[in-house]
């Protein structure tokens, strides 16, 4: 059964919670990980910001804190963490192992990158419309785009808005 609408913004989830479709074979070796918060975590925030190019005298200003919760997630109700497995977002900056954040109340656009489920299959790509077509597009040149025909079983579960990844 599809699940596409004919524009990108009907492809945006209508589920309130944050816990995902149970689809068995799509969660099959997907690590995925609801949202609850249980407390803030304030970490230093230094209000110097850091030079990615040449360095400067640094400053101990230390005035504020940060709640990563609250910085990372939205829409708490409607927020998942899932980690990616593979390359093919490796130029959008999502590479094997990254853990991104979900929300599923936001709008999905064209151009976003969202977690969906092809035909039973979880995948997180870029979504585009193109001459009255839905494709996923992978952000590495190895990977195929998806055309995500109207006889395709097609659900987006979220927009992808941060990723946590490890140096």
């Amino acid at each position: 059964m599809t699940r596409q609408a004919s524009t990108v913004a009907n492809a945006t989830p209508t589920r309130d919670s944050a816990t995902p479709p149970a689809t068995p074979a799509a969660l099959r070796g997907n690590e995925i990980l609801g949202f609850e918060k249980r407390s803030a975590l304030t970490l230093p925030l230094h209000l110097e910001a850091v030079a990615a190019g040449f360095p400067s005298p640094a400053n101990d200003f230390i005035e504020r804190t940060i709640d990563l919760n609250e910085h990372l997630v939205r829409h708490p109700a409607a927020t998942f963490f899932v980690r990616v497995h593979g390359d093919s977002m490796i130029d959008a900056r999502l590479q094997d192992g990254d853990v991104i954040v979900v929300d599923r109340a936001v709008d999905v656009r064209d151009n976003h990158v969202v977690v969906a489920a092809l035909d039973g299959e979880l995948t997180v790509k870029r979504i585009r419309r193109r001459d009255g077509k839905l494709w996923l597009m992978p952000e590495n040149p190895e990977y195929p785009p998806f055309e995500v025909a109207p006889e395709r079983d097609f659900e987006v579960w979220g927009v992808v808005t941060y990723v946590i990844h490890k140096l």
